[in-house]
């Protein structure tokens, strides 16, 4: 690892935070209200669709992220649906001014991508005080909250059926491909400015991807990467190293799976099968799978276990276990030399080569010594794949004491974290 070509910031043991609730779920974090009129629906090319009527139904029946967690607070908020170019319509959400009001075009926008198997929603658990979206809004910039395809809010396509396995059939490549692109082209055409990017978890890994294949790098001004999961081959858990052996395993084919519903008995009953292996604790399962977190607020879990885990394909989850056991950052494998032949042009799955992002991106990276997904030995193979970055465009944060979900629900993470995040954006605002 090469340190010396970057600005490294080292952030002292913080106090314990009072969390000792136990987690139920092996997958719960590998990873003024508006009327029908705020609505906008519009595809990532700007132009305009009518959505289904059980699509409107669907939409009507839940309290959206704006009315359930940020106008009651008293924000504004507007709600959007993004179509991208394979037809998946996704929610997202728009808190353009701060809780004193001023908004307007001139505010730089930061679009927030989260990661998997949770939605928009995990930036908004704690207090306005505490919460990234809020901070960001208050402190002058344009939020935007994205929700990939499959989640409560982006269940909706132009023509499949989410009950059926066509919905499903995805990875986190179609998400590089597809869901970012669309996502950053409809912010950057609705505000005219570059966009400033934050990503948790596999929101990193859509990032980081992305811009090694130089895609809508044009409309990002600069990122940052809280808990980079671009390689997971030093995972620590013994929980996480069983589940990523078991998606290998090709369990869809064992359970018949395309749609992974946390929430679903097959789910249930893979975790009680994972949770039995020897060395295996599923005690307190969070910390089975993320680390022990130091920051968490009781009140907090209690009303993230509320709204998520969310729905991903099984398929993204063996794509990301392909990760675990490769050591390598590729599209996904298909498992014999034919058929990658027949979606790649050649035998093994092509690289992501993230040497190939550009130097001059600025890219505030953090990340914690406690994170038993995010391992410091993967960090450590990052940023060495990103040694030859310009040294000034590259900020490098360590949290001795951090865990996974520390970096989106701790309590301490805006003293920590965020006003970190605040003033990076502002130094690059007018790069």
């Amino acid at each position: 690892m090469h340190l010396r070509a970057q600005k490294h910031l080292v952030v002292p043991k913080q106090e314990m935070g009072s969390s000792s609730l136990v987690i139920w779920s092996f997958f719960a974090l590998l990873c003024p209200i508006l009327n029908s009129s705020n609505e906008v629906v519009a595809s990532s090319r700007g132009g305009p669709f009518r959505l289904a009527e059980t699509e409107v139904a669907i939409g009507a029946a839940q309290a959206g992220i704006c009315a359930s967690a940020v106008t009651i607070h008293g924000y504004r908020c507007q709600e959007f649906n993004v179509r991208t170019d394979d037809g998946y319509i996704l929610s997202v959400q728009r808190i353009p001014e701060g809780l004193a009001g001023g908004g307007g075009n001139s505010r730089p926008p930061v679009l927030l991508q989260h990661g998997v198997l949770v939605d928009g929603m995990t930036w908004l658990l704690n207090s306005p005080q505490q919460s990234l979206a809020m901070i960001l809004a208050d402190r002058g910039f344009d939020v935007w909250i994205a929700n990939i395809r499959g989640t409560r809010y982006s269940r909706r396509h132009a023509t499949l059926d989410p009950s059926k396995p066509e919905f499903w059939n995805w990875t986190w490549d179609d998400l590089v491909m597809h869901d970012l692109p669309a996502l950053l082209d409809f912010v950057f055409q609705q505000t005219g400015q570059k966009i400033h990017y934050v990503g948790h978890s596999m929101g990193t890994l859509m990032a980081l991807a992305a811009f090694s294949e130089r895609k809508q790098i044009d409309k990002v001004k600069s990122a940052a990467l809280l808990s980079p999961i671009a390689f997971l081959s030093h995972m620590t858990t013994a929980l996480g190293v069983v589940a990523a052996k078991a998606f290998v395993g090709e369990i869809t084919t064992l359970f018949g799976l395309s749609e992974f519903n946390p929430k679903g008995d097959a789910v249930a009953s893979l975790l009680k099968a994972l949770c039995a292996q020897p060395g295996v604790d599923c005690y307190d399962l969070l910390s089975a799978l993320t680390g022990k977190n130091c920051c968490l607020n009781a009140s907090t879990v209690e009303l993230f276990l509320k709204n998520e885990p969310q729905s991903t394909s099984t398929k993204n989850l063996v794509h990301l276990s392909q990760t675990v056991r490769d050591g390598k950052l590729t599209k996904y494998d298909y498992g014999n030399a034919y058929f990658n032949v027949a979606h790649y042009g050649e035998s093994k799955p092509p690289s992501y080569n993230l040497a190939n992002i550009p130097n001059d991106l600025p890219i505030f990276l953090s990340y914690g010594g406690q994170d038993a997904l995010s391992d410091v030995k993967d960090v450590e193979t990052l940023l060495d794949s990103l040694k030859f970055h310009d040294i000034e465009k590259l900020h490098v944060q360590y949290i001795k004491d951090y865990a996974h979900a520390d970096f989106i629900m701790g309590v301490t993470a805006k003293d920590v974290v965020y006003n970190q995040i605040v003033e990076f954006f502002r130094s690059n605002q007018l790069n």
